[in-house]
């Protein structure tokens, strides 16, 4: 049984064109409102020189930008800090433009740079590389965020000491349709880790 507490000590979220951090939210100039002008308008916001960034597709893009928001006031990240995500559509919408490349036989070209992001764990690995974690690290296929899950998982790993921290959560997307949100836990802040407040602050 896990008997230490553990905390929610940040979290963001981003849905409809709109990101917000720890409850408040970011206000940011879009000059389209289309999924890919509003990536790099987050991107330009938090003044990101990552070039890497630009190779992403837009799921990627979404997780690595909420983990920029999310980490953006704390001056390291221990490189054991997990990442345990989830959603909903694994890489669909980009399978589906790899589908397209392979399915014309007479034009037949398949593009290596969209076939990487067929496994929507790519996610973690752009996120570890930017943030030079050596962690543990896991992606779910879920129909819903399941915060019973996800917060009983993120403290066997933090109690087990396969983890200072865990950055969880859920990062979805599917024919523009996008649901974004993580959370920063440890073994400090105000919000105490439940399945009950984790489902709360994805909710606001």
């Amino acid at each position: 049984m896990i008997k230490e507490k553990y905390y929610i000590s940040d979290f963001c979220s981003i849905r409809d064109k709109k990101i917000f951090k720890n409850g408040d939210q970011l206000h940011i100039d879009l000059e389209s409102d289309n999924l890919k002008d509003f990536a790099k308008g987050v991107y330009k916001f938090l003044e990101l020189k990552y070039p890497k960034f630009h190779k992403m597709d837009e799921l990627c893009k979404l997780g690595f930008l909420a983990s920029e928001v999310l980490l953006k006031d704390r001056e390291k990240v221990d490189r054991d800090t997990a990442l345990v995500l989830s959603n909903r559509s694994s890489s669909l919408d980009t399978d589906r433009k790899h589908q397209i490349s392979i399915q014309d036989r007479e034009d037949f070209y398949p593009s290596p740079a969209v076939f990487v992001y067929t496994l929507p764990n790519i996610i973690m690995g752009e996120i570890s590389i930017k943030n030079n974690l050596k962690s543990e690290n896991a992606f779910f296929v879920t129909e819903n965020f399941d915060t019973d899950f996800m917060s009983n998982y993120s403290k066997i790993l933090m109690n087990t000491g396969k983890a200072s921290n865990v950055i969880c959560g859920w990062v979805d997307l599917d024919n523009d349709k996008y649901d974004v949100f993580l959370a920063f836990l440890s073994k400090k802040g105000e919000k105490e880790l439940t399945k009950e407040e984790l489902n709360n602050l994805y909710n606001q």
